[in-house]
C-alpha cells in the first residue's frame, strides 16, 4: 500500500498548483493589454520616415508649461575676417647714432608716415632736422643693457640692445599688431612685398620668418637656422609674446655670440621655433655690383635690400639714394612684378632677351637655355672677397669674357602707367658701350631703347610661382625693341628649335 500511494499526488496539492497557474496567466495576460496600449499611442504620433523621434521631442510633449518657440534667437554676427595688411604690422629698426644722418635717406625711401607703425631705436640721441617727424619713424632709445655679459671679441654689445628690439617694441603696447618686422637702419622694404609674403601665414601661430645670407661661410660661421637682421625678419604677435618673458634670461646664456640676430635666432632655438625661409628676405652678405644677383632675381616677391651702403649704386652713374628713387618708380607701379625676370629669344635676330622688369634689360648675341640664364651672373664678389663660385649657397653662372658674348645692358630710365591700355610701360636705356664684335649675325647697337608693356598682376603671389612670360612685338621705329611681358599662354615655353640655331652653352 506505502509503494501505491508515493504513485498519487495529495489532491490539496494538486488544487493549489492549478491556482498558481492561473494566476500567472492573468498577470500575463494583463502586461500584454498593458504593451498593445502604449504602442498604439506611440504610432499614433506622426513622424518624418527620415527623422525618427528623439528623446527632446517627447519630452517637449509632457512639460505643457513651457511655450513652444516659434522664432531662433538672433545670431551673433561677428566680424569678416580681415586680411593682413599694412595697419596689422609694427617695424622694429635698429640705427646708429653715428651713422644716422645719412642711413635715414634709405628709411625715407620706403617709410609712409601715415600708413605704418614702427619706431627707430637708437643707443643715444641724436640732432633731428625739419621735415624729419613727417617722414620718418618716431626715435626712441633703447635700454640700458651694461648688465648682460658680452665676450665676443671681433663684435660690438650694442648686437644685445639690437637683439632685444622686438621684447622693447612689444612693450610699448600697441593695439591690433599682427607682425612685428625687424631691420637695419640701411634696409629698404618693398611693403606690398612684405605684406604678401606675410599673408600667407597665420598670425596666431608661432612663426619666425626670413631668409639666410647669400654667403656659404656666413651661414656656416652663425647658422642656415638664423634670419639674417639686415635683410629682416618678422615674428609672429605670439612668438614676440612668448619670446619677451624669456628673452633676458636666454641673453644671459650666450654672452660669447657675434651678433643680435644669432642671439635671436638661440632663444628661437629654445623656444623650439624654426626659421621659415622666404627668398625675398636679401642680406646681401656681398661686394660690388649686385647686377647680377637682382638681374636674375628668384621666382619670389623681391622684400628687402640691405647693405645699400656696401655695395655700388644698383644704377650706374648715380649715387645710392638716387638710384633707389629711380626704383621707387615702378616699385609703386607694380610691386608684385618688380625685378621678376623673363626670358624669350628674338628668333629673326637669334638673339636671347632677359627682362627684369623695373630694373634692366639684357640682350645675348646667340641662345642661351633658360637653365642657364635663371642664374645670377657673378658681377659680385662674395663677403670674404674672394671670387669663389664655391661660396654661394646658390647657383651662380661666370661673366663671360669673350667680347661677343658679353650682354648689351639697357637700365630703367622711366616707367608709367597707360590707362588707357591699363598697362605699364617702362623705357630702357644702354648706358655704356660693348666692346666690337666680329661675329656675321645682327649687331645689337642698333637697338638704343628697349620699351617694355606689362600688364600689373596684384594676385601673382596667390597663385603658384611661376616666371612670366615675354614676348619680342613688331615696331616700325628705329633702334627700339619692343617687348610685352606678362602671364604665360597656354603651352608656351621658353625654346627655340634646334633646327634653327644652335644652344649656346657657357
Amino acid at each position: 500500500m506505502s509503494t501505491m500511494k508515493n504513485n498519487f499526488k495529495d489532491p490539496d496539492h494538486l488544487y493549489s498548483s492549478w491556482s498558481f497557474s492561473k494566476l500567472m496567466a492573468f498577470f500575463f495576460l494583463l502586461i500584454s493589454i498593458s504593451y498593445l496600449f502604449y504602442s498604439l499611442r506611440f504610432v499614433s504620433h506622426s513622424y518624418e520616415c527620415d527623422q525618427p523621434p528623439h528623446i527632446p521631442t517627447i519630452i517637449h510633449q509632457h512639460i505643457s508649461n513651457i511655450p513652444p518657440q516659434e522664432e531662433s534667437p538672433p545670431q551673433e554676427e561677428f566680424p569678416p575676417f580681415e586680411e593682413t595688411n599694412l595697419s596689422h604690422i609694427v617695424f622694429g629698426i635698429g640705427a646708429s647714432a653715428k651713422l644716422w644722418k645719412q642711413r635715414k635717406e634709405y628709411i625715407k625711401m620706403w617709410w609712409r608716415p601715415n600708413e605704418m607703425r614702427g619706431v627707430v631705436w637708437l643707443e643715444q640721441k641724436v640732432k633731428t632736422e625739419p621735415g624729419d617727424e613727417n617722414s620718418l619713424p618716431r626715435l626712441r632709445i633703447s635700454s640700458d643693457t651694461s648688465k648682460f655679459k658680452y665676450k665676443n671679441p671681433k663684435g660690438h654689445r650694442s648686437a644685445i640692445r639690437i637683439s632685444r628690439i622686438v621684447s622693447e617694441t612689444l612693450r610699448l603696447g600697441m593695439k591690433d599688431v599682427r607682425w612685428f618686422v625687424m631691420g637695419d637702419d640701411d634696409t629698404v622694404f618693398v611693403t606690398e612685398n612684405l605684406v604678401k609674403v606675410l599673408q600667407k601665414y597665420d598670425h596666431n601661430q608661432f612663426y619666425y620668418i626670413g631668409s639666410s645670407s647669400e654667403s656659404h661661410l656666413q651661414n656656416i660661421y652663425f647658422s642656415y637656422n638664423m634670419a639674417y637682421g639686415g635683410g629682416g625678419f618678422a615674428i609672429s604677435y605670439p612668438l614676440a609674446v612668448a619670446l619677451e618673458k624669456m628673452q633676458d634670461r636666454c641673453i644671459q646664456r650666450y654672452p660669447g655670440l657675434y651678433g643680435s640676430d644669432d642671439r635671436m635666432q638661440a632663444c628661437m632655438a629654445e623656444l623650439g621655433v624654426p626659421l621659415t625661409k622666404e627668398k625675398g628676405f636679401h642680406q646681401f652678405d656681398v661686394y660690388g655690383n649686385l647686377f647680377g644677383l637682382l638681374a636674375a632675381h628668384p621666382v619670389t616677391p623681391l622684400v628687402s635690400l640691405h647693405h645699400l651702403d656696401v655695395v655700388e649704386p644698383i644704377f650706374p652713374n648715380v649715387s645710392r639714394v638716387q638710384a633707389l628713387k629711380r626704383l621707387s618708380g615702378p616699385m609703386k607701379l607694380d610691386p608684385a612684378g618688380l625685378m621678376q625676370q623673363s626670358i624669350c629669344y628674338d628668333k629673326a635676330r637669334t638673339w636671347t632677351i632677359s627682362v627684369s622688369w623695373g630694373y634692366a634689360v639684357q640682350i645675348f648675341r646667340g641662345i642661351f637655355s633658360a637653365r642657364e640664364m635663371e642664374m645670377p651672373a657673378r658681377t659680385f664678389l662674395n663677403w670674404y672677397k674672394r671670387a669663389d663660385y664655391t661660396a654661394y649657397p646658390f647657383n651662380t653662372r661666370p661673366v663671360s669674357r669673350h667680347v661677343c658674348q658679353k650682354p648689351f645692358v639697357y637700365f630703367l630710365s622711366e616707367a608709367m602707367h597707360d590707362e588707357g591700355a591699363n598697362q605699364t610701360s617702362s623705357k630702357y636705356i644702354r648706358v655704356q658701350q660693348n666692346p666690337d664684335c666680329k661675329w656675321k649675325m645682327e649687331d645689337p647697337t642698333r637697338i638704343k631703347l628697349v620699351v617694355v608693356h606689362k600688364k600689373p598682376d596684384p594676385h601673382l603671389w596667390d597663385k603658384a610661382p611661376r616666371r612670366n612670360c615675354c614676348r619680342v612685338r613688331r615696331t616700325k621705329k628705329k633702334g627700339t625693341l619692343l617687348i610685352d611681358v606678362g602671364k604665360c599662354r597656354e603651352d608656351e615655353v621658353v625654346e627655340l628649335s634646334l633646327s634653327r640655331t644652335s644652344i649656346h652653352n657657357s
